[in-house]
């Protein structure tokens, strides 16, 4: 899969998702093995107002690329300035969101709002494309309802606007994150164009990978919830389609070291008291499956200080680690 300078074969992408993939969640993903990282969607109407706190979500570090920056919007001209201010900060991507599924984003012709008015989707695409010089990507979803499905079309009108990869969800507008994802469109889309095709939805494990892989012959594929579960499964699934072979889950150390390294990176980069409560969505991922994580867990939401937490994991690791055995 070749967009722009980016050059990566059986890609693994980590998902742009609100409120979750942030510097510290990508650092950690990247470390992984994700291929390519993308920022939180960002809203192009408040970039251009100038909101500070939007435009901190573009905050990224040479260490993460290749990565992209997602913006949205229903306004043409936002997207447009959204566009240069995005290019200024030199991402090695812009993505384009016209797949959120949510109210508050879908009812007011933005995300996936977009599907249910495509010209206005092919102007914003071929104005952002037009606006800057790094590649220009899409990220949409098979359609608004099930009886609207027009991927196919989509696909081809988003490559004649310039737009260099297409990624879909493989559920409609009107799914939501519930019910079957349906991957047999993919196929018909790679038919139909020749920019790369990203698939995304319900890849939760390393055999999801390969399996979606070997079913549509999409060119790579993104990873969202799927990360957040599982932060491992990136190197997981690299693994797995080199050798054939699964990996053993994560020990109790590692996932013990990798909550603290997110823990440090998190304070690092928004403060103590909010880099702690921020952390909080991420501790089921990191600690699925290991004894007593119910109470563990609702044990180190109480903090709102690192230090607590630190010990509280140390603890954790001097009960529940495996010990050698003599010889």
């Amino acid at each position: 899969m070749r967009i722009g300078d980016i050059d990566i074969q059986e890609g693994i992408l980590l998902a742009p998702m609100e409120d979750v993939t942030d510097f510290p969640f990508r650092s950690i993903c990247k470390r992984m093995g994700a291929d390519i990282v993308y920022t939180e969607f960002v809203n192009s109407d408040g970039l251009v107002r100038g909101s500070r706190k939007t435009a901190q979500k573009m905050f990224f570090r040479e260490e993460e690329r290749p990565i992209g920056i997602q913006i949205y919007g229903g306004d043409i001209a936002a997207m447009e300035g959204a566009a240069h201010l995005a290019e200024g900060l030199g991402p090695d991507l812009i993505d384009i969101n016209c797949g959120c599924w949510v109210r508050d984003v879908a009812m007011r012709g933005a995300g996936a709002g977009l599907l249910r008015d495509l010209p206005k989707m092919e102007r914003i695409a071929s104005t952002v494309v037009n606006a800057v010089r790094v590649p220009v990507t899409l990220k949409t979803r098979l359609g608004w309802d099930s009886t609207s499905i027009r991927i196919v079309d989509v696909a081809r009108m988003c490559e004649n606007a310039g737009i260099a990869a297409l990624t879909v969800h493989c559920r409609t507008r009107e799914q939501g994150h519930k019910g079957p994802v349906d991957y047999s469109w993919i196929p018909k889309i790679k038919e139909a164009v020749r920019m790369p095709v990203i698939v995304n939805g319900d890849i939760m494990t390393a055999e999801n990978v390969r399996e979606v892989f070997a079913a549509t012959g999409c060119d790579a594929v993104m990873i969202g919830r799927g990360a957040v579960l599982n932060p491992w499964i990136f190197r997981q699934a690299k693994h797995y389609l080199a050798t054939g072979e699964l990996l053993p889950e994560a020990s109790i150390e590692e996932r013990v070291d990798l909550l603290r390294e997110h823990l440090r990176l998190s304070v690092e980069h928004k403060g103590e008291r909010a880099g702690v409560i921020e952390l909080r969505k991420h501790y089921s991922g990191f600690l699925r499956g290991l004894p007593h994580v119910s109470r563990i867990r609702m044990e180190l939401m109480q903090f709102t200080e690192a230090a607590p937490i630190f010990e509280h994991l140390t603890k954790f690791l001097e009960l529940y680690s495996p010990r050698p055995q003599p010889a």
